[in-house]
């Protein structure tokens, strides 16, 4: 009861006679609020608020006394009751403090950093006003000036924290070179609350381009990395969530162009030769953003090059059979994606096939998981783009080409079942092989590639109606059934009719036409369809590419006119 009316007393003293006492009493008034508010009895803050002593805290801040100080430390312990944070920053609290965060005391800069933390914090247009009357340089001053100084460093990262994610924020802190006093304090950090704090901010900074070119000249990526090194081994929960956002962080730094290859390095940087070794680790989520980051290494043809001389590809390979059988579909999904990339420039798929990559990614083939089926797909038909060995290889396949069959067909997912039929067309396409064709055709793959000819994607009916050309004019023989019981020549005569239909879906389906028409059953069945009227009208057509082709294919059926 002594302590609520001593509390009681205290706000009626300052709210009657603020501006009349003298320091030291008034200096007395102020520890009751403290010593209320320290033994963080619920209702204090809102009383404080209530009893209209704001306006007259604010001004003792002004003043700039002895009390300041103090006064700050009070707004600091009253602003950690969320409901009295507006008042706070209607009473001109907010304003009143920022001129201290110029103090050359570390107590000061303390408690008013704790003041304007909370304050603000959660709030959106208070911070982008705290933004604009400069604090970053502020905060980014103080951590140079005091580094040892752990509360206080805690301080400013926290506030850092709060800002980042604000473009204002950013355009700010790139202009003071923060990643040297980020990846300092990430260095020294003293636990694993301080590392979470800065490698959350290190992320949301990281967002930016500028700011990630800043990270990778300062040298955050290997920072980071020496810091997964110091941590790996270890079970320690709180180590394991570090390793996680730290290793993605890096792969995240790595979309940058410029700062992916200063990692790189000619395949010599730390970076690089850390992230290899992580693809060889038993750390799950190591492997996962290893696979990842060599992803992002492989975006250009040089470094794919690079990569292949250095032997980056069995490292990938055994990291996908290791996660074959109830692995972890991430990593899969993401070694895929990074051999992917690494065969797209020719010279690394000769090389890839000569090292036996499709023989082995092969084993992937009884995944029941879709995101690992629709990226090896695609990984598969890289692998064989105009590479004529590797598709006659593959399309001769059995096991593979039964498996395709089973995805041609897979209802609940549009992307995987596409990628089966892209994959089957590319087979013909780049074998152009007599065996593959007939393979493709025993396994009942015509009627898909027939279905793939009327998709609703012009790049996929191209795709089929080529694969179809190309197959017909091989073997017309082997799949003149198959086209006969799709009803194939209708469905062209369709596409040549259609006014919306591309120039290029015309074009491709004249050419499987062209190749239907030097069979005499086909030709036969053609006149029956009265082929002939939709081919004269397209012989008129604007494009002279496809009129010239339209002709042609009326040529050899028996009429040049």
């Amino acid at each position: 009861m002594a302590d609520t009316d001593s509390l009681g007393e205290a706000l009626k003293a300052i709210t009657v006679s603020s501006s009349e006492l003298g320091d030291e009493e008034l200096k007395l008034h102020i520890d009751t609020l403290l010593t209320a508010l320290l033994d963080k009895k619920k209702g204090v803050a809102v009383e404080i608020v209530q009893s209209g002593i704001l306006p007259s805290l604010a001004q003792a801040l002004r003043r700039k006394s002895t009390l300041t100080c103090q006064v700050a430390l009070v707004v600091a312990e009253m602003a950690r009751e969320a409901a009295v944070r507006d008042s706070c920053i209607e009473a001109g609290l907010v304003t009143a403090l920022v001129p201290h965060l110029n103090s050359e005391d570390q107590e000061m800069l303390l408690n008013t950093g704790r003041a304007i933390g909370r304050i603000c914090f959660d709030n959106s247009t208070q911070q982008d006003e705290l933004v604009q009357s400069g604090v970053i340089p502020r905060l980014v001053t103080i951590m140079r000036q005091y580094p040892q100084n752990d509360p206080l460093v805690n301080v400013c990262l926290l506030a850092l924290c709060n800002l980042a994610d604000m473009d204002s924020a950013r355009e700010a802190l790139a202009e003071q070179n923060v990643a040297d006093v980020l990846t300092f304090q990430l260095k020294r950090a003293p636990d694993a609350e301080r590392r979470h704090v800065i490698l959350e901010v290190l992320g949301a900074l990281g967002e930016s381009d500028v700011l990630k070119l800043q990270f990778a000249e300062s040298g955050v990526p290997e920072s980071l990395s020496e810091m997964i090194r110091g941590l790996q081994g270890g079970s320690d929960p709180h180590d394991l969530c570090s390793i996680k956002i730290a290793s993605n962080l890096i792969v995240s730094l790595l979309l940058g162009d410029e700062s992916m290859q200063k990692c790189f390095g000619e395949g010599t940087g730390m970076v690089y030769q850390d992230v290899l070794s992580w693809l060889q680790c038993s750390n799950t989520q190591l492997q996962l953003s290893g696979a990842l980051a060599i992803a992002n290494f492989a975006r250009n043809d040089s470094n794919c090059v690079k990569m292949l001389d250095l032997g980056v590809v069995p490292h990938i390979l055994n990291l996908l059979e290791q996660h074959v059988d109830e692995g972890d579909v991430s990593v899969q999904h993401a070694g895929l994606s990074a051999l992917r990339n690494l065969a797209i420039p020719g010279s690394n798929k000769v090389r890839m096939l000569e090292d036996g990559v499709t023989g082995r990614i092969k084993g992937l083939l009884r995944s029941d998981m879709p995101p690992v089926q629709f990226k090896l797909l695609g990984t598969l038909r890289m692998m064989v783009d105009g590479q004529e060995e590797a598709a006659t290889v593959l399309g001769k396949d059995e096991e593979l080409l039964t498996r395709v069959m089973e995805w041609c067909e897979a209802k609940d997912h549009a992307g995987v079942r596409g990628e089966a039929n892209r994959l089957l067309a590319a087979l013909i396409r780049h074998s152009r092989n007599p065996e593959v064709i007939r393979a493709v055709t025993k396994a009942d793959g015509v009627r898909h590639l027939i279905s793939m000819a009327t998709s609703e994607h012009v790049i996929m009916q191209n795709e089929a109606l080529v694969a179809l050309a190309i197959a017909s004019a091989i073997d017309m023989e082997s799949l003149r059934n198959s086209f006969q019981e799709a009803k194939l020549l209708p469905t062209l005569q369709q596409m040549l009719e259609d006014p919306a239909g591309a120039v290029e879906v015309k074009f491709s389906a004249l050419g499987v036409i062209c190749s239907m028409a030097n069979s005499g059953v086909m030709k036969e069945e053609m006149l029956g369809l009265n082929m002939k009227e939709s081919l004269a009208k397209l012989s008129h057509h604007s494009s002279p590419k496809l009129s010239s082709q339209a002709s042609s294919v009326l040529a050899l059926l028996g009429d040049g006119s």
